[in-house]
């Protein structure tokens, strides 16, 4: 009720920049995950094996960093909005191209333009939010706005349950295309953040300042790039092999795993709200922290349960916990952060712990194919020794919950 009260109080301009952050993360993520789901498909259509086909992943995670140096410059240069709009429509488009890819090299390739592009928006885009909103509720809108990534995997796998048998993988990319409509609402419903008009004639806008910033910040960027590489090893380690874990060694039906999947993102989306509210009352790193450690006990069900309906419990309840954590990131990171490089620093960090773990999907892959196919104990091991080193780095490191972005904010 809290929440939805501070929500209630939010002005017209505050609520349509933070619509189109989430939308913009929200698609950009149903536009990776569309891949994801269809990783199987793929391997069959292009005659080669899932290892190979998931590196289309590693690609893309690999060139996240890239772009969010990119756009996040840009962003700095010429402003949120108009950066944000650029972001969007070079996803979709990308993910309408993926669709016609003639063979898998082309495939692979398509999907290192779309990490270029994916790399730039999620920064752009919290900078745009978190500049605009008031410091009261930051926590909530934090956990709301990084599940845009969860609410993505969910629509994903409710068009490849709805829309797969009739499409096929190809049919799902050019679906991905849609999302370039959120283009005509920021154009028309959404305004500048206040902060970066605030501070136009101020800030560092050339690549020499950003550097120097940057560099004088070396300590925090390091610190990030450490935390966010454990936060993606949680998300991509217990998501992005899971489907194929359900289908081929739990024997679940295609239809059946998405059905798994679409619960296990409710649980997810209910996880970062619950814990980015929790921790504008304990704090962001002890509700990391809480979330990290209670996902130990949850992987015994998530992996081995014997039965459907303790398996679909387990995977609900490990969203829950892995995107309970990282509901809270978006708050934390752009806390951290100096207002000069909010929207690259924080960007950059969460994209090069991308990169870091851009071969962990072959890598599980791999080793489960060399111990009979186990994926369940590659899962297992990956998620427990995740979630420790997770909670170390976080409670080892800094926390600047509620600073202020801006002077005051302004009504539109």
């Amino acid at each position: 009720m809290r929440a939805i009260r501070t929500f209630a109080r939010l002005t017209r301009a505050q609520r349509h920049a933070y619509f189109a952050a989430l939308g913009g993360w929200t698609l950009d993520a149903f536009d990776f995950f569309i891949f994801i789901v269809s990783l199987r498909s793929i391997s069959t259509s292009f005659g080669t094996s899932l290892t190979a086909v998931s590196f289309g992943i590693t690609l893309t995670l690999a060139l996240r960093p890239v772009g969010a140096l990119l756009f996040g410059w840009l962003a700095e240069k010429y402003g949120r909005r108009p950066i944000l709009m650029v972001n969007v429509l070079s996803y979709a488009l990308i993910e309408l191209t993926t669709a016609f890819a003639p063979n898998l090299a082309v495939l692979l390739a398509l999907r290192a333009l779309f990490g270029l592009a994916m790399g730039g928006e999620w920064g752009v885009g919290a900078a745009l939010a978190f500049e605009t909103l008031p410091a009261e509720g930051r926590g909530f809108f934090s956990g709301l706005l990084q599940e845009g990534y969860v609410l993505g995997f969910l629509l994903a796998a409710a068009v490849s349950r709805l829309f797969f048998a009739a499409v096929g993988w190809r049919g799902l990319f050019v679906i991905g295309a849609l999302p370039a409509l959120l283009v005509l609402y920021i154009r028309f419903g959404v305004g500048e953040s206040p902060a970066w008009l605030e501070g136009r004639h101020a800030r560092r806008a050339t690549v020499g300042e950003l550097w120097r910033t940057a560099v004088a910040n070396a300590p925090l960027l390091l610190y990030m790039i450490v935390l966010m590489a454990l936060f993606n090893a949680f998300s991509h380690g217990s998501q992005d092999l899971y489907k194929p874990f359900l289908i081929t060694q739990r024997g679940l039906t295609g239809a059946r795993a998405d059905d798994l999947l679409m619960l296990m993102n409710i649980g997810a989306l209910l996880g970062g709200m619950t814990f980015g509210a929790l921790s504008e009352r304990i704090g962001r790193r002890k509700a990391i922290a809480c979330a990290a450690l209670l996902a130990l006990p949850v992987i015994p069900l998530w992996t081995y349960a014997p039965g459907v309906p303790l398996l679909a419990l387990g995977a609900f309840l490990m969203q829950f916990m892995v995107q309970g954590a990282w509901g809270i990131v978006p708050a934390h990171l752009n806390e951290l952060s100096p207002p000069g490089v909010r929207a690259i620093l924080p960007a950059f960090a969460y994209q090069l712990g991308n990169f870091a773990m851009a071969l962990l999907a072959p890598l599980q892959s791999g080793i489960a194919a060399r111990h009979g196919h186990d994926l369940a104990a590659v899962l297992a091991w990956t998620l427990g020794i995740v979630a420790v080193a997770l909670t170390v780095a976080t409670l080892l490191g800094q926390e600047a919950k509620s600073v202020a972005f801006l002077n005051a904010p302004t009504e539109r």
